[in-house]
C-alpha cells in the first residue's frame, strides 16, 4: 500500500468513524496520528513524535494568551456584563418586530468583542436571552436559532481564540488577525440583523414586537455598554499602538474587568470561582485540540499526502474558484464535528 493511500485511509475511514463514534476531535486526531505514524514509521518512533510534540505545545509561551483572553471572556460573563449588554440592546430594539433576536445579535457581537470564548457567549445570551423571547411568545425556531448563530460571531471578533490559534499555527502576526476580523465580524452581525428582520416581516409571529421604552431608559442603559467598549478599547487598541503584546492585552484586559467588577461587588467569589473552572475547562480542550492537529499534521507529512493533493488539484483544468469552493466544502463537512 503507497503512503498516500495509508493517509487517505487514516482520514477517510479511521478518522470520520471516531468523529461518528463521539469522540473529541483533539483525541480523535491524537489517535489516528500516533497509529498512521507507528504503521508508516515505527513504534519508537510514534512513542518519541507525541511525547515531543506534547511537551512542545504545552509549553509554548504564546499559548498563554489564549486562557488569559477565556478568562477574560468568563469574568465578564459572571460579573453580569453580559446582562447590561444585552439590557441596553433589548431597550434599543425590543419593540421591533423580532427585536428582541436583533438584540441578542447585538449583545452578542458587543459581548464577542470582549470574550475569546464561543461557550461563554452562547451559555451568556442563552441564560439571560432566551427566557425574555419565550416570554413574549417568540418561536422556538427564531429564539434557539438566534442563540446559536449569534454565539458564532465570537470566531471572527477579536479577541478570538479561533484567530489567535490560528496566528500561532501559521506564524502570522496576531494584532493583524485582530484587525482583519472586525470588519467580517460587524459585516456578518448586519447581515443577522437583516435576516431576523426580513424573517419577522415576513412572518410575524415568529417575533412579535416587544413593549416600547422610552428616550431617558434607552439613555440610560447606555451606561451598561461602557465597560464592554472600555475593555475592548483598551486590549485591541493597545495591542494596535503597540502598548501591549498580544498576551499582555490578554492580561491587562483580566486587570481591568477585575478593577471595574470587584470594588462595586458584582463579581463573587462563587463567580470568579467558576471563572477559573471554566477557563481550565475550554483552555484544556483548546490545548488538546491544538496537540492533536500537531500529531495528526506528523502522520500526514510522512505520507506526503498533503504534497499529492496539491499536485492533483494544480493538474485540474478548472478554475481556482472551482477549488477554492472544494477547500470550503471540506471545511464544511469538518467543521460539523
Amino acid at each position: 500500500m503507497s503512503l498516500a493511500a495509508t493517509g487517505i485511509i487514516g482520514i477517510v475511514i479511521l478518522l470520520l468513524a471516531l468523529f461518528l463514534l463521539g469522540m473529541p476531535v483533539g483525541f480523535a486526531m491524537a489517535i489516528v496520528g500516533f497509529c498512521g505514524f507507528w504503521h508508516v514509521i515505527s513504534f519508537d518512533a510514534a512513542i518519541n513524535m507525541v511525547g515531543t510534540d506534547v511537551w512542545t505545545t504545552f509549553s509554548k509561551y504564546g499559548l498563554t494568551v489564549v486562557p488569559l483572553f477565556i478568562f477574560l471572556g468568563y469574568l465578564a460573563f459572571n460579573s453580569g456584563i453580559a446582562e447590561r449588554l444585552y439590557d441596553a440592546a433589548y431597550k434599543w430594539f425590543g419593540h421591533w418586530r423580532g427585536g428582541l433576536a436583533i438584540a441578542t445579535i447585538g449583545a452578542d457581537e458587543l459581548f464577542a468583542a470582549i470574550c475569546g470564548s464561543n461557550t461563554a457567549t452562547v451559555a451568556t445570551m442563552g441564560a439571560v436571552a432566551l427566557p425574555q423571547m419565550k416570554k413574549y411568545g417568540y418561536k422556538a425556531l427564531l429564539s434557539s436559532g438566534t442563540i446559536a448563530t449569534g454565539g458564532t460571531l465570537g470566531t471572527v471578533m477579536p479577541p478570538s481564540v479561533v484567530l489567535i490559534i490560528i496566528g500561532l499555527q501559521t506564524q502570522q502576526s496576531i494584532i493583524r488577525l485582530f484587525l482583519a476580523g472586525i470588519l467580517p465580524a460587524v459585516l456578518l452581525g448586519t447581515l443577522f440583523f437583516l435576516t431576523i428582520f426580513i424573517l419577522c416581516r415576513i412572518d410575524p409571529e415568529l417575533g412579535p414586537a416587544g413593549p416600547k421604552t422610552g428616550l431617558k431608559e434607552k439613555i440610560r442603559s447606555l451606561w451598561g455598554v461602557i465597560e464592554a467598549v472600555a475593555i475592548f478599547l483598551l486590549v485591541i487598541g493597545g495591542l494596535y499602538v503597540g502598548l501591549f503584546t498580544p498576551t499582555e492585552a490578554g492580561a491587562a484586559g483580566v486587570f481591568f474587568t477585575l478593577a471595574v467588577t470587584v470594588p462595586f461587588g458584582r463579581l463573587s467569589w462563587k463567580g470568579l470561582i467558576s471563572s477559573f473552572r471554566d477557563t481550565l475547562k475550554i483552555s484544556s480542550m483548546v490545548f488538546f485540540l491544538v496537540t492533536g492537529a500537531i500529531i495528526f499534521g506528523r502522520f500526514l507529512a510522512v505520507t506526503r499526502l498533503p504534497f499529492s493533493v496539491a499536485e492533483f488539484a494544480t493538474s485540474l483544468p478548472v478554475s481556482r474558484y472551482v477549488i477554492l469552493a472544494i477547500v470550503l466544502m471540506i471545511y464544511i463537512v469538518g467543521g460539523c464535528f
